[in-house]
């Protein structure tokens, strides 16, 4: 089956549109429970052991998990991300590798075969400043997905993906020297839209979705609506929902009407929910978790109608 076949099944089985964030944090930054930490003292075994525990608490609660790749190789744990893959496959869950790989050639085919044949990931996530050339390679292995970066939900995006950019159709053939009447001009981030549809136009539908998904930040609603509207057969993945700030109001705009069209990755706001939980201390952690996916998926259901 392919990606987007299983993430919708995944979706309509469980009832819901989460991705948890499994993005592990230590060394003084006080995250992962210090009891893991003192007990087990490598790091592969740390986050081997909480991402298990996790898992084992929220897997029939969310469709798809995501894997921070950085967080990984900070503690040079990419043994624990491998088995993280594996757990969370036996235990019916999809996972997404975050690298955000952007090159071009045999560098992007080493990515995309270390990302689907070496970590064993259903998807993963791409930069495409480079172009076509750079998700090509990816687009070989075809069961998998790709969430191409589209609007992220940091401030400062706004440098780069807010600038306009001219519209070359509307450019009269061959005339390099043009008057300003003769040009329309486009956010780079709907010129990126627009360009998601074009490389996906000879992808397998799969109940009007094809593998070839987005990631919009939750955090701008509106231009998450107008992307929604170019972006008609892509999962939109959105970040920034809960500790960034963005709504269940907020991304119901990424949404069709079915319920169905985006998740959304919360990563600390679940890892870390006993932080903030006054019933459960940090060596139930993995309960807390729980209670914190069931608290969104009830909020989240409600806005886009699942």
């Amino acid at each position: 089956m392919h990606f987007v076949e299983k993430l919708i099944e995944q979706i309509i089985d469980k009832k819901s549109v989460i991705c948890m964030g499994l993005d592990p944090r230590m060394n003084g930054e006080g995250q992962i429970p210090r009891y893991l930490i003192e007990e087990l003292q490598e790091p592969n075994k740390i986050i081997r052991e909480f991402n298990k525990i996790l898992i084992d608490n929220v897997h029939d609660l969310i469709p798809v998990v995501k894997l921070q790749i950085a967080f990984y190789e900070k503690y040079d744990a990419l043994s624990a991300l491998k088995d993280t893959v594996k757990h969370a496959h036996e235990n019916d869950l999809l996972v997404i590798i975050d690298s955000k790989r952007n090159d071009i050639g045999s560098t992007s085919e080493a990515y995309a075969e270390s990302t689907f044949y070496v970590y064993g990931a259903d998807a993963c996530t791409l930069n495409a400043y480079f172009g076509y050339d750079s998700i090509a390679p990816y687009l070989k292995y075809k069961d998998k997905g790709l969430f191409i970066l589209v609007k992220t939900s940091n401030p400062s995006s706004k440098e780069f993906q807010d600038l306009f950019s001219v519209k070359l159709d509307a450019v009269p053939e061959n005339q390099i020297k043009f008057h300003i009447n003769h040009i329309e001009l486009e956010r780079n981030y709907i010129k990126m839209a627009r360009l998601v549809n074009e490389w996906s136009k000879d992808l397998e539908m799969f109940s009007s979705y094809h593998d070839m998904g987005v990631v919009v930040g939750a955090t701008y609603p509106t231009i998450l609506k107008e992307i929604r509207t170019i972006v008609k057969h892509s999962f939109i993945l959105m970040p920034g929902y809960g500790t960034q700030g963005a709504t269940a109001s907020d991304i119901k705009l990424g949404f069709h009407e079915d319920g169905l069209g985006g998740i959304v990755n919360s990563s600390r706001g679940i890892m870390f929910a006993y932080r903030n939980s006054a019933l459960h201390g940090a060596r139930d952690f993995g309960k807390a978790a729980r209670e914190k996916v069931l608290e969104m998926n009830a909020e989240i259901n409600r806005a886009i109608g699942l």
